[in-house]
């Protein structure tokens, strides 16, 4: 159990919500030896305002700020070393993560059956999921339940062995010894849910193409 009366503060270090003294409490210890205090409460901090900047609903930026910051700590150790890397690294980056790479992330999860881990960001993030594409990927039995637009930062790029970009121009940075693959796909941004599911349906053509290249069967495909 942590301690959080024990809590050491930074000098001038104020949090906006009190959750996120706890947050950073919690993930200082769950990454302890690997991250210093600072650096999580940087995390915490950065992640918590980069999601303020287009969250609609308050009520769930508590959760997907443990989430967001979870997951960028849980990249960067990845990228050092600290953490095993033991399938496949995927990052899907379009403009706004409320279309297109939130398909794929979903799509190619389902698929890899969990032998590809897959990310997801924006360039430039959206307020929330387009209705369209939550139902279109509905449709296939698939959940989005806990998705949200995230804004790309350089931790999961360099924790990612693939990066696939769609429309979002220069903006994901470049590492030797990334793959990187851009793929040509209309934004699901206003059209109706019939343009969605042809959109759904090619980004599931891709995906199961890039499994093939990894040698990776889609689930409920023949041996």
């Amino acid at each position: 159990m942590v301690d959080f009366s024990a809590r050491r503060e930074l000098p001038g270090l104020v949090y906006p919500e009190a959750y996120l003294a706890r947050l950073a409490d919690e993930l200082s210890h769950r990454f302890t030896g690997i991250f210093a205090t600072e650096t999580v409460e940087r995390y915490v901090l950065e992640s918590y305002t980069g999601l303020l900047r287009t969250s609609k609903v308050k009520a769930h930026l508590a959760g997907q700020t443990a989430r967001f910051a979870t997951d960028r700590l849980t990249a960067l150790a990845q990228a050092k070393g600290e953490y095993a890397h033991d399938v496949p690294e995927v990052l899907f980056v379009c403009e706004q993560n409320a279309g297109r790479s939130q398909m794929a992330a979903v799509i190619t999860a389902a698929l890899s059956g969990g032998r590809v881990h897959v990310r997801s960001a924006g360039s430039m993030p959206a307020a929330e999921l387009n209705p369209s594409v939550v139902e279109a990927i509905t449709e296939l039995g698939l959940d989005v339940g806990e998705a949200f637009p995230k804004p790309l930062t350089d931790d999961v790029v360099q924790a990612a062995d693939i990066v696939v970009t769609m429309g979002c121009g220069d903006a994901c940075p470049i590492y030797p010894g990334k793959t990187y693959q851009d793929w040509d796909l209309t934004d699901p941004a206003g059209l109706p849910l019939e343009d969605v599911r042809v959109i759904r349906d090619q980004i599931t053509a891709k995906v199961e193409a890039m499994l093939a290249s990894l040698g990776v069967a889609p689930e409920g495909a023949s041996a």
